[in-house]
């Protein structure tokens, strides 16, 4: 169905007016199969679904300072075999019916984007809503964010200092992974970390809701930037929100899962939006500042420094221009990192902290993998070590991608910045020797707001979003030590599948968004209807 004559709609709204009737909802024009009210409530049972879910198998601290851990309120769901399953399939089956809310709302939307920009937007704030109440679930990132805040409180440096030098470590709920290692994050977040740490006294739910918060604060940040940066480069506002932050992975890991690239991305974004060739000195200086806080959550975006300053260019920049604005960008960056760095008392300790990054390779980074293989190969051959040669594959993989960075920015037609920036994040993703699921949508956001995607790489993002839920919900399940862990993960993946099935094979309307299931359908039945059929 296409999108209305504005004008048309326009009149009759004016004499609708006129004669004293309800005016015309732009966004809900079409039939019943055509509104996206039903998608945006199945989301929300979905959510609701995740949050009910996670109150018995989402990660919980078992501290002196835990509300919950001193109750036995939640001993059905947490204590419970019959409690801890069901919670779990609860918690995989509202994800994917999250997943399915989003792509059936991407279908009724098809063809209406230009008006659908404040429906996407209410999903996404309605899909969030309940998981504002779940317990971390997906990760358990932000007890190490506290147990990190709890190292700069104590006047140790998280970036020399490990978490597990301080008593009671564990049960303030950090993976073990952080035991010994350094903090990846930056001085401003390491700041906000201390704040949370002070103000909650280090008790967990108090804390998380703070987390949760920045959270959400970068989520607000991301959905006021993409749509203006969708205009601004030509693309769809409406499909460019919805492809990348109502996707339910950002809902799922940021929100539900409380992580701070949440923030991260956020003020990337809405920095860039600020910068512009026709903007002013002061929102230029502003947009840079704006990224430059987001190194200092996170430093690896220091990658888009330079594709911000191609931003305040035109489309073939000198290399006098360049190196203007480059040297601007690089005042302005280290005017906000020395000012972090002074009020934490790290100054710059992050650098040396994130080259370090990566001693440990995870099933999710094929790069990692790579480099422990060859590790291992060159250790039978010649006995030099796993752990030194992996360490040189690791070395070359953070050369190629700033490398792949510098080509992007030092050649003679410059892609587009926002789609750069993209680029280079990507690659120092696949090149790292640690890869994490929410890690996509770091580049979702900048892919999408500079060119409308269609065909291959449309349903294999689909593909890759419920894999990557059900992958996170089977592998960060928390269970009680006498409740078998692995054959609830089992039950949790054959769960999973079987629904991830349902939608690619079996569901009539979301079935048709995958080309593999459609050619079968036709085979086995030639006359029927495929991809044509109205969602």
């Amino acid at each position: 169905m296409t999108e209305p004559n504005r004008a048309t709609t326009g009149r009759l709204e004016g004499l609708r007016r006129r004669l004293g009737q309800a005016p015309i909802t732009r966004h809900l024009v079409g039939g019943p199969e055509d509104q996206p009210a039903p998608s945006l409530w199945q989301g929300l049972i979905g959510s609701l679904m995740i949050m009910v879910g996670s109150w018995g198998v989402g990660w919980l601290a078992m501290t002196p300072t835990s509300l919950f851990a001193r109750t036995t309120v939640l001993n059905p769901l947490r204590v419970e075999p019959v409690g801890v399953v069901a919670c779990a399939i609860l918690l995989v089956l509202g994800s994917l019916l999250l997943v399915r809310a989003w792509l059936r709302l991407g279908q009724r939307l098809e063809g209406r984007w230009g008006a659908a920009g404040p429906t996407v937007t209410r999903a996404t704030w309605l899909w969030a809503a309940p998981l504002l109440l779940a317990f971390p679930v997906f990760s358990r990132d932000v007890y190490s964010y506290l147990s990190q805040g709890r190292l700069l409180h104590a006047g140790l440096n998280p970036y020399e200092d490990w978490i597990s030098e301080l008593p009671g470590w564990f049960m303030q709920g950090a993976d073990s992974i952080w035991a010994e290692s350094p903090s990846p994050y930056g001085p401003l977040f390491l700041l906000v970390s201390r704040a949370v740490w002070f103000v909650t006294g280090g008790s967990p739910e108090p804390s998380f809701l703070l987390f949760r918060a920045v959270s959400v604060a970068g989520l607000a940040l991301c959905l006021w930037a993409v749509p203006r940066l969708a205009r601004r480069f030509g693309t769809e506002p409406g499909w460019s929100v919805w492809i990348s932050v109502a996707n339910p992975l950002f809902a799922i890991y940021m929100i539900a899962g409380v992580h701070n690239d949440s923030l991260m991305v956020g003020l990337l974004l809405a920095g860039f939006v600020l910068i512009g060739p026709g903007s002013t000195r002061g929102r230029n200086l502003s947009g840079l500042v704006l990224v430059s806080l987001s190194i200092a959550i996170k430093p690896l975006t220091v990658i888009a420094l330079p594709f911000a300053g191609l931003l305040m260019l035109g489309e073939r920049p000198g290399w006098a221009a360049r190196g203007r604005v480059w040297t601007l960008c690089l005042a302005v960056a280290a005017a906000v990192l020395v000012g972090t760095g002074a009020a934490t008392g790290l100054w710059f300790g992050w650098i040396p902290a994130m080259l370090s990054q990566g001693d440990a390779a995870f099933p999710y980074a094929p790069f990692g993998l790579l480099g422990l293989g060859i590790g291992w190969l060159v250790d039978w051959v010649t006995g030099a070590g796993v752990r030194p040669v992996a360490d040189v594959v690791y070395t070359l993989g953070k050369v190629a991608a700033a490398g792949f960075t510098a080509w992007l920015a030092l050649t003679r037609r410059p892609v587009h910045p926002a789609l750069a920036t993209g680029l280079a994040l990507l690659a120092a993703v696949l090149l790292a020797p640690i890869i994490q699921p929410w890690y996509l949508l770091w580049v979702l956001p900048l892919f999408a707001v500079v060119r409308r995607w269609r065909g291959w790489p449309v349903w294999t993002l689909y593909l890759l979003v419920m894999v990557l839920v059900v992958v996170g919900v089977v592998d960060q399940l928390s269970v009680a030590q006498w409740i078998s862990l692995f054959w609830v993960r089992v039950t949790t993946a054959a769960v999973g599948l079987t629904y991830m099935v349902f939608i690619v094979f079996l569901d009539p309307k979301t079935s048709t968004l995958f080309p593999l299931t459609t050619r079968w359908r036709s085979r086995r039945h030639p006359s029927s209807p495929t991809h044509q059929e109205k969602p």
